[in-house]
């Protein structure tokens, strides 16, 4: 038990700090370029489907905030709203780059080609039955500001602020504490402190247990026997790759203003996503340990992968990070089989449609509805190809 909580810890502290590290990385290339990352888009409704399946492929939810925000602006068309919603994966993307990066990135690509011919179709379908009717009252405040309260999306305010508070550099104890925890990571992950114990001792089921996520850089422990081979998606050369993008974010940690330090990092990021990813992570890799450890779940869930393509498709409609973990985790032990990864991959897209049914209901579940039904389509799907 001693072993598999230290496991656990160790896990969850590597797989919390890349997360934090690619955010901190895409909140500053937004910041930088001013927004206009995700502008100039308009061109056509294939364009713009397009265009809507490569901000939901952007791990987190940046890209989903961007794509409702372009959407209730009238700068989108309802395509390429379903086109995001069925590439995006939330912030559970940025969790199976860590952990399972091979596959992760395979199906990524499955993910964006399905959404832009959905997308596609669903405008041609769209513009057939009636065209796109927004209640005015809803979108007239649309070009005053933007959906997006986390910080994604730039006021134009916003700019201006950070214009003038880009002399304004002081060394605080937010960006110390930050710039402390930063090189504390970069120094664990070059010395491989945060490296995963492979010799961990099967259990009574065959399970590695406290090894929940030990698969999430994709090599089986026999890898390890031709030591000529490289893998760039090796833990070792993955491991080099997160180091170096954080010394990236410590430069830029280094030389930000007051305002994107505390606003951006501090407010949005390390308050508000980092205890969450913590928690949701060390949760849940618990409960799949201890569960593994007294209960054959490998052998339910392997006879019952209809049922779970269902159910995780399902537990996607929350609109929130975090349920669909216990997929991933799952996935990278190797428990349940890639169609039900990808059904529930489509299905959610974290917090990223929050804006959207605040600002239109009936567009977040016809938006919903067929994310859903894409999904079960591809699962099931798959599931025949397995």
């Amino acid at each position: 038990m001693l072993h598999l909580l230290t496991d656990i810890l160790r896990n969850s502290i590597l797989i919390t700090g890349l997360v934090v590290v690619m955010m901190m990385m895409i909140e500053s290339l937004n910041i930088e370029s001013k927004g206009l990352f995700f502008k100039g888009l308009r061109k056509t409704k294939t364009g713009q489907v397009m265009a809507g399946a490569l901000l939901g492929s952007i791990p987190g939810c940046m890209g989903g905030f961007a794509t409702v925000s372009l959407y209730t602006h009238r700068m989108f068309s309802f395509g390429a709203l379903v086109a995001m919603m069925i590439a995006s994966s939330g912030d559970e993307a940025f969790i199976m780059l860590a952990m399972i990066p091979e596959q992760a990135l395979v199906m990524f690509a499955v993910m964006f080609v399905i959404a832009v011919a959905v997308g596609i179709i669903t405008d041609m379908v769209h513009s057939r039955l009636h065209s796109r009717k927004c209640d005015k009252d809803e979108h007239d405040e649309c070009g005053v500001t933007t959906e997006c309260q986390d910080g994604y999306m730039i006021h134009e305010s916003e700019e201006a602020h950070t214009e003038t508070a880009r002399s304004g550099r002081h060394y605080g104890w937010k960006r110390i504490v930050m710039f402390i925890g930063l090189a504390i990571f970069i120094l664990a992950l070059g010395t491989g402190h945060l490296g995963h114990d492979h010799g961990a001792h099967t259990e009574e089921h065959g399970h590695v247990h406290s090894e929940a996520c030990a698969h999430h850089h994709g090599h089986e422990e026999s890898g390890h026997e031709n030591s000529l081979q490289i893998n760039l998606l090796s833990e070792d050369w993955m491991n080099v790759l997160f180091a170096g993008l954080s010394v990236i974010v410590l430069v830029v940690l280094i030389f930000a203003s007051d305002h994107f330090v505390e606003e951006h990092l501090w407010n949005h990021i390390i308050r508000k996503h980092l205890p969450t990813i913590f928690a949701w992570t060390a949760g849940v890799l618990l409960v799949i340990g201890i569960l593994l450890q007294h209960v054959e779940i490998d052998r339910w869930i392997t006879d019952n992968t209809a049922l779970m393509i269902l159910l995780a498709t399902l537990i996607g409609i929350i609109p929130e990070s975090g349920p669909h973990l216990i997929f991933v985790t799952l996935f990278a032990a190797g428990t349940i089989p890639f169609p039900v990864l990808l059904a529930s991959s489509i299905s959610q897209d974290g917090h990223a449609s929050i804006p959207l049914l605040a600002e239109s209901k009936k567009s977040f579940a016809v938006a919903k509805l067929i994310n859903c039904i894409v999904a079960l389509a591809a699962g099931y799907a798959a599931m025949l190809f397995m």
